[in-house]
């Protein structure tokens, strides 16, 4: 089973030129493809964001939570959970 339930691909298909150009996805199962090859990751928190985001290597120095809530790599999603797309 995939961690990208339908509420993820739903969103990410909406919102998914706040990080790109031009969609990179049509349908829900090329959301899943590309949210695969990205190896997007599913938050149940905004701590594991952060954690996500220390991860990749990325400079946190100063950011505040709702700095990272609207980074345009994060997608909340309406149950309270983030979609993080580190393309």
């Amino acid at each position: 089973m995939s961690e990208y339930d339908e509420l993820c691909l739903e969103v990410f298909l909406k919102k998914q030129r706040q990080l790109f150009p031009e969609n990179v996805a049509e349908t829900p199962e090329e959301a899943e493809d590309f949210l695969d090859m990205c190896m997007a990751s599913v938050c149940k928190n905004i701590r594991e964001v952060r954690d996500c985001f220390d991860e990749y290597g990325a400079d946190l120095a100063g950011m505040t939570k709702d700095d990272l809530e609207h980074a345009q790599e994060v997608f909340p999603l309406p149950d309270g959970r983030y979609l993080v797309v580190l393309a």
